[in-house]
């Protein structure tokens, strides 16, 4: 199919938005979600985008500059006028799709000044991830090794193995759940004790794995099989569901989902001793600030502590004096 021209449909900035998602997906190798994304943003900023794949790069009908400046901060800005209503979240994520594209116009020399630097997205108040305690993550491994070992029939066994590697490559290996659904077997290396992860913007990181997490794979390696939970990845719906269900047999008060088994794993690891440099590499995130949002969660447990058992704490003796 050959390059489709900026029709009087498509505005200067949605055929440029085109392009540069195009070059996103194809050239920096930009996760398909993510490319879907920045184009539901960029299509709500500018006006609907090309719609079909072309090869932009060959395009000649694509604007070679953008509008004026005033006008391209004046559109991004009802942008955001227009998002005010949604969470600061994803205000938040919707201004970063809209700076990373004013970037990439300064970059091919489209606009004089990087405008980039003139949009602000809102302050996102500060929320600590959802993790379990680590007797309940460990209730909930336990529950899983019950089922396995107490199957009725062959496919109760099947089914229950596949749910206790799902959880432990969440739990025990921190992964995220499309991380885990993608699973390769030719990603495994036993011998190292390592999985070979290829995380967001196809960032490659290995994460050393627990023996009981390769014991749970090892019991549902099938011959043949491409993926590790069959011939195709496991879709993260059923996965959510899945993590769900066993939360609740686990007799968990509150729905369990598998971004808290992968918190809790961040969680466990850094209230551990673990080095937050460590936690960042295992995690896959590309900067510590991410990663130190885990460090509140410590800090709240020390200062329970603190509170708990220091002297000058809040708590009292219960009737029982020291020894001198």
């Amino acid at each position: 199919m050959g390059p489709k021209a900026a029709s009087e449909n498509v505005t200067p900035l949605a055929a440029l938005a085109s392009k540069y998602l195009y070059l996103l997906e194809n050239k920096k190798s930009f996760s398909p979600a993510t490319v879907r994304s920045y184009g539901v943003d960029l299509g709500q900023a500018f006006g609907p985008l090309h719609t079909q794949t072309a090869d932009f790069s060959k395009d000649t009908s694509a604007p070679t500059k953008a509008p004026p400046e005033n006008e391209v901060l004046r559109t991004c800005r009802t942008a955001l006028t227009g998002w005010s209503d949604l969470a600061p979240a994803s205000r938040n994520r919707k201004a970063a799709a809209l700076k990373s594209f004013l970037h990439w116009l300064h970059e091919e020399g489209l606009t004089e000044q990087d405008l980039a630097h003139q949009i602000h997205g809102p302050k996102v108040p500060l929320r600590l991830p959802h993790h379990l305690s680590m007797d309940e993550a460990l209730a909930v491994v336990k529950s899983l090794d019950g089922q396995v070992a107490k199957a009725a029939t062959e496919d109760a066994r099947v089914l229950a193995a596949r749910d206790r590697a799902l959880v432990l490559l969440l739990y025990g290996a921190g992964l995220r759940v499309s991380e885990a659904c993608g699973l390769k077997w030719s990603d495994i290396d036993e011998s190292k004790r390592v999985i070979r992860i290829k995380g967001k913007g196809s960032k490659e990181r290995l994460v050393a794995t627990p023996s009981k997490v390769l014991t749970a794979l090892g019991a549902i390696r099938s011959k043949g099989a491409t993926f590790v939970f069959g011939d195709e990845p496991l879709s993260t719906r059923r996965a959510y569901d899945i993590v769900k269900n066993q939360g609740a047999r686990a007799g968990l008060l509150q729905p369990l989902h598998p971004h808290a088994l992968r918190h809790s794993f961040a969680t466990h690891l850094l209230s551990s001793g673990a080095n937050l440099r460590t936690l960042q590499e295992l995690l896959g995130h590309q900067t510590l600030q991410a990663t130190q949002r885990y460090t509140h969660v410590g800090i709240d447990q020390l200062a329970r502590t603190m509170q708990e058992f220091h002297p000058f704490g809040d708590s009292k003796p219960s009737g029982k004096k020291r020894k001198s």
